[in-house]
């Protein structure tokens, strides 16, 4: 990629990231009680109800509430959110103009706080008496620019349109939510890598757990491999055989810096990469670090590109093209029904090892570059959506 020019940088900067800021709406929330709610999936006649266990470097306030500062303790919460009778998949309905409703839109419930002990011990009665991949749990890293409303919704809906039957759980850190912050938001990312470390490797060890699955977006993906690359060089590279799937969405990880952690969490750490060549938050983000290739804007119609992930020994899906509403086309995993289908048909694999090549995977590719057969390289894109709708 050519460098920027430093006047037409600023303006492009300003203006991508903009409009990859995640629309912020802080619901007003009923309290749980002290008994909490139905922890899992619930569904009733007229809307689901999706339970998130959270784990934070985010500071509280005096209330309990959720602020953007950094926290020099992890805290440990329980919520819910309300997803609307009418939702569409891939859509996070929340209002622009008429007042918040449960018949409508995604509403948070509220929340509880936890001790660290209560929070797994939480966990562990949630799993209790479960079978197969319900017994799994979700754990979701979001990216840059994110609040934790917004953080929760996608979550929520991500699990609700995947079908995931596990048992989620949001690690949130304290990003500014603001349009500059860039620079700020990666400290606190890097600040937060030993929590979410510890984070990854006690949930492993919950009594019950079946895997322990990672989705991860953006900046939080070099986040997530951080943790996973620490808990590598402990001696604990795949959770003593608890690591289920990693899925990086849009990944904005230096392609070299990849390359390092891929290297020390070795080939038994099963990897995918939801990619897209014309995501232009990924643009930016490779401007602001001098023009270096983002894992995530790979473009796999160059041989170059191909032979540098074939070598990885991970999975690629190509999102490029791909039809959504997301102008700078970041968001694509979560907002593409097929995608989050595709999402949810590797989390409901029993066993990776036994998994059969899917439509969209190209066989020949992966032949030529001789990876294991498990390990495949995605060339074609997947189908656009069908029915997204736009929030109301």
């Amino acid at each position: 990629m050519m460098p920027v020019p430093a006047r037409s940088f600023r303006s492009a900067a300003l203006a991508a990231l903009a409009a990859a800021t995640l629309a912020a709406c802080m619901p007003a929330m009923d309290s749980l009680g002290s008994s909490g709610r139905s922890f899992g999936r619930e569904d009733t006649a007229s809307r689901k109800q999706v339970s998130i266990y959270v784990a934070s470097t985010r500071k509280l306030d005096a209330q309990g509430n959720v602020t953007g500062q950094i926290s020099s303790r992890p805290s440990y919460l329980a919520t819910a959110v309300s997803i609307p009778p009418g939702h569409k998949p891939g859509v996070i309905e929340r209002p622009s103009v008429t007042p918040e409703s449960r018949n409508r839109h995604f509403v948070a419930l509220g929340q509880r706080t936890l001790d660290e002990g209560n929070f797994y011990g939480e966990i562990a009665t949630q799993l209790s008496g479960r079978v197969g991949v319900s017994r799994d749990v979700l754990v979701f890293v979001h990216g840059f620019n994110t609040g934790y409303e917004d953080a929760r919704f996608r979550l929520a809906q991500v699990v609700n349109d995947s079908g995931f039957t596990g048992v989620p759980l949001l690690f949130t850190w304290p990003s500014r939510s603001q349009l500059l912050a860039y620079g700020s938001d990666k400290e606190s990312a890097t600040a937060s890598r030993d929590a979410l470390e510890t984070l990854i490797r006690e949930v492993s060890e919950v009594q019950g757990v079946g895997r322990v699955h990672v989705l991860a977006h953006s900046m939080g993906t070099w986040l997530a491999m951080e943790a996973l690359r620490q808990n590598a060089i402990a001696g604990r590279a795949d959770l003593g055989g608890r690591l289920g799937e990693v899925m990086l969405a849009s990944p904005d990880i230096d392609l070299d810096v990849f390359r390092g952690q891929m290297a020390r969490l070795g080939r038994v750490t099963r990897v995918s990469v939801f990619a897209a060549s014309d995501d232009r938050a990924l643009s930016v983000s490779s401007a602001i670090a001098g023009s270096r290739q983002r894992l995530g804007a790979l473009d796999l119609g160059d041989a170059k590109h191909r032979d540098e992930i074939s070598k990885l020994g991970v999975r690629v899906y190509d999102l490029t093209n791909l039809d959504v509403q997301d102008f700078l086309r970041h968001g694509s995993y979560a907002e593409a029904p097929m995608v989050v289908k595709t999402i949810g048909s590797q989390l409901a694999e029993p066993k990776f090892e036994d998994r059969q090549a899917q439509a969209f995977v190209d066989d020949e590719a992966v032949k030529a570059a001789q990876v294991p057969a498990p390990t495949v390289v995605t060339t074609a894109p997947l189908p656009p959506p069908t029915d997204a709708a736009a929030p109301r």
